[in-house]
């Protein structure tokens, strides 16, 4: 299962903090089949059949293909001086 640090604890935190967000959501991590690639966004709970990462109130849902390909990894997160955060694995 992915890690998270607490730079990723604290971005997730945030971004479902945010006003409009789904209350009580967590943020997706799903396969975008159109690119190929993965796509983050807030969702209000996980699909069905999505795995989901809890850590100190952080929620995190992951898609199959997200689970397999973030398996034994680590997520991590960095804001820049606007705000805008990142997300990285490895």
């Amino acid at each position: 299962m992915v890690l998270l640090t607490d730079h990723a604890v604290t971005a997730i935190q945030t971004l479902t903090a945010q006003p409009g967000a789904p209350e009580g959501g967590g943020l997706r991590i799903a396969a975008d089949e159109t690119r190929g690639s993965l796509r983050l966004s807030l969702a209000p709970s996980p699909a069905q059949g999505d795995a989901v990462v809890e850590a100190s109130g952080a929620r995190l849902f992951l898609d199959q293909t997200a689970t397999e390909a973030l398996n034994d990894k680590t997520l991590d997160a960095v804001a820049d001086n606007e705000g805008q955060i990142e997300f990285t694995v490895t």
